[in-house]
């Protein structure tokens, strides 16, 4: 499954350089001199990366005037999300984990399938459910109990009238 890391805006000044928005938690591993980032476009090496008034600023080899930039904008940068190593924590999970899971109540009825997670303020798990609107559970220990991975499945302790 790919992943998409940024995403790359206007030129800055005349020698290649691009804006990227950051879409992940480790630019400075993401966007270090060398690393290559697979786009639309074919791979993209970062030449180097730059932080200007909190804009990331990325060079990458080859694209080295203004023109060539402005070719470049709005391209995606993706990963594997094979190459991601797995974290330390047992409570943090990648976005990519969650996604098609399969939603149970504590008392093991069905609710649906996790069909995305929004991370606006506090990170919601959207679960796809069968001839009814998607619903909206805030992804806390408290009303996600349990996270199975390796089992396919995600257990939710929803409080009166948050499936309704």
């Amino acid at each position: 499954m790919q992943l998409v890391v940024g995403r790359i805006g206007r030129p800055h000044g005349v020698r290649g350089e691009v804006t990227v928005e950051v879409r992940t938690d480790e630019p400075s591993l993401r966007f270090a001199a060398g690393a290559t980032l697979d786009s639309a476009r074919g791979p993209l090496t970062v030449e180097g990366h730059r932080w200007n008034k909190g804009v990331l600023l990325v060079r990458f080899e080859g694209v080295l005037s203004r023109e060539a930039a402005e070719e470049l904008r709005d391209t995606l940068l993706v990963i594997d999300s094979e190459d991601l190593p797995p974290s330390d924590d047992p409570d943090e999970f990648h976005d990519h984990q969650l996604i098609g899971l399969a939603v149970v109540t504590v008392e093991g009825e069905p609710v649906g399938e996790v069909t995305d997670v929004l991370h606006h303020g506090q990170d919601l798990l959207v679960v796809g459910r069968a001839g009814e609107d998607d619903a909206l559970i805030p992804f806390v220990k408290a009303l996600v109990p349990e996270v199975d991975v390796a089992g396919g499945k995600l257990v939710v302790d929803p409080p009166e009238g948050l499936l309704s």
